[in-house]
């Protein structure tokens, strides 16, 4: 099985950016121990600041990846482009983010990009990853 995580503006900063929302843990250092957790899963990373560059990432795998767990950062509220993306691949996908953007600022309780993934995943910190992995693994 082969899963690829995209994450998009800013989540490169995690451990640095905003710990009393976002946590204090960088994500290569989460990252590590997904894979441990689930050795016989290939899990690929990619993160990027730049929309285009997370497009053609969802567009390059989106055909041959058993699934695509996504946090498109803030471009969750404003990427018609990603979310059109999302629905040209046949890869399910599935839509997360480290904090419960219900509890934030009203701006991020819209996704542009929710009605184009089989789920969303939300407020449970790093831990949303796995939960999102584990949702991949019971929908193959």
């Amino acid at each position: 099985m082969r899963i690829q995580i995209i994450n998009g503006p800013n989540i490169n900063l995690l451990g640095k950016r905003e710990p009393s929302i976002y946590g204090a843990v960088p994500f290569e250092e989460y990252l590590s121990e997904l894979r441990k957790k689930y050795p016989d899963i290939d899990i690929q990373y990619f993160q990027s600041n730049v929309e285009g560059e997370m497009i053609n990432k969802i567009q390059e795998v989106g055909f041959d990846y058993d699934g695509i767990v996504l946090n498109a950062g803030a471009y969750t509220h404003t990427s018609i482009a990603i979310q059109d993306a999302i629905r040209a691949v046949t890869s399910p996908v599935i839509e997360v983010h480290i904090s419960n953007v219900h509890t934030r600022e009203s701006f991020r309780h819209v996704s542009m990009i929710s009605v184009a993934c089989v789920g969303v995943i939300c407020g449970f910190g790093l831990d949303s990853y796995r939960l999102a992995l584990e949702a991949l693994l019971v929908k193959k």
